[in-house]
């Protein structure tokens, strides 16, 4: 036991000894300290950097992926992904689109769907007054697409079931289009022009944020009767989307048997034809998801990866002139007893303690540049835990690593040459 605690006396005197050589030194030699904090600054700004963005990017993305329902199954002419490695656009272009009656039946027959809601997509000229917003996202929707994805209303409401089976002419618009059209003006009771038809504002959602999704984008758009829509566009040319919410407990594979057995009846498609749809889901887009941003670590891990080998090997070459400047110093030490491991220790500290601080202002840096550049792009930009600690780590990694032999070539140095060294 008493060979125990003198074993860890005798460690913490040795780290205690190696840390003040290696502080002593940096703080002595400052603008070469500062040289090696800034490659290897430049290096973790880098790399953490990039991993931080393409984090944020995920984030932001897997978000508004899974607003769209994990329990909702989309019922589409074309599929979200590919099929068998390959997406055959030429096949699935000569599909029949969505229509009006397809919805209808799904929602009369299904026995598994809680909600079953129709939305299509378009971009239309939106005006108020003076002002004009191009190229505005137009979504129709029927009435049960707000309980299919909610959609939050921050001033106003929702259109009732009688103004979505009539066509009435009336509007949810997103916040930021809001801002646009009105400024300082009350939205509510408005009347815009939708490609040139008058619509009355009833609504405005609530700001949610920079969304990479069209369908969970509603801070730009305006949200409109599908009846009303139609009016706008050919259902046929939109290609319409049926959402197909299942019911409490309801397995989704088996709302999508469902789902196909309906579909491939009301098309009369015979046992030997493929499906003229896709049954679309979240999943799917999880698992190409995962895909993308996985490849996209890797590209981030090259690019810093070059920026930080040069910072280690700035680190690496400080510490042989450290050698040198010091030999003389390291023959007495090892004169007056000192162990060889002591002497590669005292280096790889100093060598761990540079990588370590100057990614700490790498990381510093990063964090900084998050908080600016998150309100201009629109969707927060975090320095996440993990990788705090992934830029600490590799620093330290790269400090040993680019330390090792100059502290190795430190410890093998002989007494009486050293101590005659000039």
């Amino acid at each position: 036991m008493i060979r125990i605690f003198k074993g860890i006396y005798l460690f913490f005197k040795l780290l205690n000894e190696s840390f003040s050589f290696a502080f002593s030194s940096v703080r002595t030699n400052k603008l070469r300290t500062f040289l090696s904090l800034l490659g290897v600054s430049i290096g973790i700004f880098a790399i953490i950097s990039v991993f931080t963005m393409v984090d944020a990017l995920e984030k932001n993305i897997r978000d508004d992926v899974e607003a769209l329902g994990s329990n909702v199954v989309y019922i589409d002419k074309w599929p979200w992904t590919d099929e068998g490695g390959v997406y055959k656009w030429w096949e699935f272009r000569q599909r029949p689109g969505i229509e009006y009656k397809d919805y209808l039946y799904i929602k009369a027959n299904s026995k598994l769907a809680e909600e079953t809601a129709l939305i299509t997509g378009f971009n239309r000229e939106v005006k108020y007054k003076n002002n004009t917003v191009s190229r505005t996202p137009v979504h129709g929707v029927t009435y049960e697409w707000n309980d299919v994805y909610y959609t939050d209303i921050e001033f106003g409401r929702y259109f009732t079931m009688m103004e979505a089976n009539s066509g009435a002419n009336v509007a949810v618009i997103g916040s930021k289009l809001a801002e646009d059209l009105f400024e300082d003006e009350d939205p509510l009771g408005k009347i815009i022009k939708v490609d040139g038809h008058k619509t009355r504002v009833i609504g405005v959602a609530k700001r949610k944020g920079e969304s990479m999704v069209n369908m969970t984008d509603t801070d730009n758009l305006v949200m409109l009767p599908m009846n009303y829509a139609r009016n706008m566009m050919s259902l046929r040319r939109a290609d319409p989307s049926i959402a197909v919410k299942a019911k409490h407990g309801v397995d989704k594979d088996d709302l999508k048997g469902e789902l196909r057995m309906m579909m491939r009846m009301l098309r009369r498609l015979s046992p030997s034809q493929k499906d003229n749809f896709s049954l679309n889901e979240i999943s799917l887009l999880e698992g190409q998801l995962a895909s993308i941003f996985g490849m996209l670590n890797i590209v981030g891990m090259l690019i810093g990866g070059f920026s930080i080998l040069i910072g280690g090997f700035g680190i690496a070459n400080i510490m042989f002139v450290s050698v040198k400047e010091r030999t003389n110093i390291i023959g007495i030490q090892k004169a007056l007893g000192a162990k060889k491991y002591f002497i590669l220790t005292q280096f790889l500290f100093e060598a761990t303690l540079l990588a370590v601080v100057g990614g700490m202002v790498g990381l510093a840096i990063v964090y900084a540049l998050s908080a600016l550049v998150s309100g201009g792009l629109g969707f927060a930009i975090t320095l996440t835990f993990a990788n705090i600690m992934r830029g600490i780590v590799i620093s330290g990694t790269i400090g040993i690593v680019s330390g090792f032999i100059p502290a190795y070539t430190a410890a093998r140095l002989n007494p009486v040459e050293a101590i005659n060294s000039k």
